[in-house]
């Protein structure tokens, strides 16, 4: 054992008269030395200058790096193939079982069809997983023709092993990232083998990896930037060096990927940009380094962290809109100058007047997501519903009744001349061409949004009254600014009422035909469900142009496309019986969700995690403050540590305080939203919980040293590893029927593979 040695120092407290006199107590005459006599010489490392107060604090005041005295353990090359067996293994097990179409598959793997049949189509999320499912779908022979209409449709034929096999595979490296960065972190062994552990054997992390979603790609470029960030800060003493421009840039790949697969990347982005913040600031108070170098240093973290991420997040956006070029289902969502685009849609080489004027015949489309077309049928409203006048919806298909004839105030246009053009501030009247009625509001209030007036279709062959006039206004135009088709958002202004024409969103009941509400809004300010554009246009007496001359350009749609996925999120409101799910819930493993059947003689998949391990983590998370607030306590008052003691504190501050705020980033934000939520919404926060855990339970038990002593002491933390170790298999083998699926009875009837295991109520296997 080594001798125990005391060394007295002083230490000045800011004023020079003053002196501290305090002991530190060492176990080796070796613990101040210096982290590297190498490093220091190395003329381009500039080491002098990373040996800061970030590597070189003590609170005991000796002055050495807690990093160059851990005795690094490199990464064991047998264990670190049976981790890859072991997570590989879970995961690609049974990866065909069932074969039908579970949960999200039918969005995701459907997505992925129309990657492969090149069609348009929305989703809230950008496209980068959607793309990468696609094309490991293509890539194993599958060919797109599968409609993925409903969960439990059957594959059949179809080859669908590929994309599943694919996020399976991603999903298995999950756990060898979490144990290299754990490894990085902490320089344990036993804390990256029991971070690992907890992955390897948690059946929530196997069943959200071994399906058609999105999850495992996200959750592989979160762990994969996160793991390249601590590689990346791992060579702060050779700067510039390859290696460090290769963590750097990978950084930087994996954030792009992350946030190209769905915007909750954004998370892992702030994580990336506040641990780079406070390298920056280390380095600014680095006095052996020039203003150049820091600016170069500063440069170099702008290029890799912001610039290229951002360039690759565009050219996915470039390539999804070059792959998908022929029209499909997500036309609707997007501007008539966005269809213009699509292949196979109306608008598409298609030609027609550039301006509006009076006499035209057209079509006139809502901006909201989802608002369709102005429309109108002979169908009446019905007793009770405000007046019982006409109709008027708005549709979200192509019809012959979303056409509109544009007429003066007065009188209908004549037949022979050029027309007059439609400008900002002109009072128009729109009759219906298939009923002849023209657009109306009064002082009814609307079907469903009743602080907002009725719209309905009133008078017939062009009579009617002053409740038919309406004041065409172009947003952000002025007096006189003509409106052009597609391109032009345009407000219709009810000069009878001053409300304007609005799409509420809202669908009405059958007797609307589950079309969707048609008011007119009191309240003026702009927004998308208040704005319009003209769409199809037709008038003989104007001359035609080729609308490829009005398709926006690349930036326009980029923009566009990003303000519906926005709008689209924030319309994920949870619905009246809809399955929800509340934050609390999730560390706590309160609910799961159903992946596939739902009775004894359907195959069930159901995604909880792992109870003993999800419970774990949640001790690690009500520990861990507890234990890094003893540790920073007895720094700061100068209690004499061993120098082990004095590692673990700085590595359960430090590294553990690193993984404490990546886990608060990724969950706390969700509290603050009001879109729908589900139980999946956790696992990116879950994997740092359990990388946390990792460090939190192996210097909790390394710190047995503090109630017995040797060999007490380490007999003792042995058998808390295998107590732990032996917890987390047996509880992956009484519930790994959740992820590989179930057959026969209900959790709580007799003879079921699950009876006893329901420890919860809320559990729905």
């Amino acid at each position: 054992m080594a001798k125990e040695e005391c060394i007295t120092q002083w230490n000045k407290t800011g004023d020079t008269s003053t002196l501290r006199n305090r002991k530190i107590c060492l176990t080796s005459e070796k613990t101040l030395q210096a982290p590297s006599t190498s490093l220091s010489k190395d003329k381009h490392s500039h080491t002098a200058g990373h040996l800061s107060e970030d590597d070189t604090q003590s609170s005991n005041g000796a002055q050495f790096s807690t990093r160059g005295n851990l005795s690094k353990d490199p990464p064991s090359r047998v264990l670190l193939m049976l981790l890859v067996g072991l997570s590989f293994s879970t995961r690609l097990y049974k990866i065909t079982e069932p074969p039908h179409v579970c949960w999200d598959e039918t969005h995701f793997g459907k997505m992925g069809s129309y990657y492969i049949n090149r069609t348009f189509f929305f989703d809230v999320h950008p496209p980068l997983g959607k793309m990468l499912i696609g094309l490991a779908g293509y890539m194993t022979g599958y060919d797109g023709s599968f409609p993925f209409i409903k969960p439990g449709d059957k594959y059949d034929h179809h080859n669908y092993w590929g994309m599943r096999g694919f996020c399976a595979v991603l999903g298995s490296c999950l756990p060898i990232f979490a144990y290299l960065i754990v490894l990085e972190l902490s320089q344990s062994q036993t804390a990256a083998l029991i971070t690992a552990t907890l992955l390897i054997f948690d059946t929530g992390s196997i069943t959200i990896s071994q399906y058609i979603l999105l999850d495992p790609i996200l959750l592989f470029f979160i762990m994969a930037a996160v793991l390249s960030m601590v590689k990346f800060n791992q060579q702060r003493y050779r700067p510039f060096a390859a290696s460090w421009w290769l963590w750097l840039v990978l950084t930087g790949v994996n954030l792009a990927g992350a946030l190209g697969v769905k915007f909750v990347g954004l998370f892992v982005i702030l994580f990336v940009g506040l641990n780079t913040i406070w390298d920056l600031w280390r380095i600014l108070g680095d006095l052996s380094l020039s203003l150049v170098e820091i600016a170069k240093h500063f440069l170099a973290r702008v290029v890799g962290l912001i610039l290229f991420p951002l360039f690759l997040y565009v050219t996915i956006f470039a390539i999804h809109f070059v792959v998908l070029n022929k029209s499909g289902p997500g036309d609707g969502f997007f501007s008539s100058a966005f269809q213009s685009r699509l292949i196979g849609n109306n608008l598409h080489n298609a030609s027609m007047p550039e301006y509006l004027a009076f006499g035209s015949t057209i079509t006139i489309k809502n901006l909201r997501i989802a608002g369709g077309y102005l429309h109108s049928h002979w169908h009446l409203y019905p007793e009770g519903v405000g007046s019982k006048q006409q109709q008027v919806t708005a549709y979200l298909h192509k019809d012959y009744n979303n056409l509109w004839l544009v007429h003066r105030p007065d009188e209908n246009e004549s037949q022979s001349g050029t027309p007059d053009l439609v400008r900002h501030g002109d009072i128009i009247r729109l009759e219906h061409v298939e009923t002849t009625r023209n657009l109306h509001s009064h002082l009814h209030e609307a079907p469903l949004t009743k602080k907002h007036f009725q719209v309905t279709g009133y008078g017939i062959n062009g009579t009617g009254d002053k409740n038919d006039l309406w004041q065409v206004e172009v947003c952000g135009g002025r007096t006189g600014d003509l409106v052009k088709v597609l391109r032009s958002k345009v407000r219709f202004l009810h000069r009878a009422t001053g409300c304007v024409l609005y799409s509420s969103g809202k669908t009405l009941p059958k007797w609307g035909w589950e079309q969707v509400e048609v008011t007119c809004s009191p309240y003026l300010k702009e927004t998308p469900s208040s704005q319009w554009n003209i769409e199809d246009h037709i008038n003989p007496s104007l001359p035609n142009i080729s609308l490829s001359v009005l398709k926006p350009h690349f930036l326009e749609i980029l923009l566009e496309s990003h303000i519906v996925m926005i709008r689209g999120n924030s319309g994920l409101k949870p619905k009246d019986n809809e399955m929800n799910s509340k934050p609390w819930h999730w560390p706590v493993n309160y609910q799961g969700l159903r992946f596939s059947g739902v009775n004894d003689t359907e195959y069930r998949v159901y995604l909880l995690g792992n109870p003993v391990v999800w419970w774990i983590h949640l001790a690690s998370l009500g520990l861990y403050p507890i234990m890094a607030a003893v540790a920073a306590i007895a720094l700061k008052r100068g209690f004499s540590l061993s120098q082990k003691r004095i590692e673990h504190s700085h590595v359960l501050m430090r590294e553990g305080g690193l993984l404490f705020l990546a886990w608060l980033l990724h969950y706390a934000p969700f509290y603050t939203m009001g879109r729908i939520l589900y139980y999946h919404h956790y696992f990116p926060a879950m994997l740092f919980s359990s990388m946390l855990t990792g460090i939190t339970f192996d210097i909790l038990l390394k710190s047995t040293d503090l109630l017995i002593r040797r060999p007490y002491c380490d007999w003792l933390q042995r058998l808390g590893q295998m107590v732990l170790l032996f917890s987390i298999l047996y509880s992956f083998y009484l519930f790994h029927p959740l992820s590989y699926g179930m057959k026969g009875p209900l959790a709580h009837e007799p003879g079921s593979a699950m009876a006893g295991l329901k420890w919860m109520d809320s559990w729905e296997f």
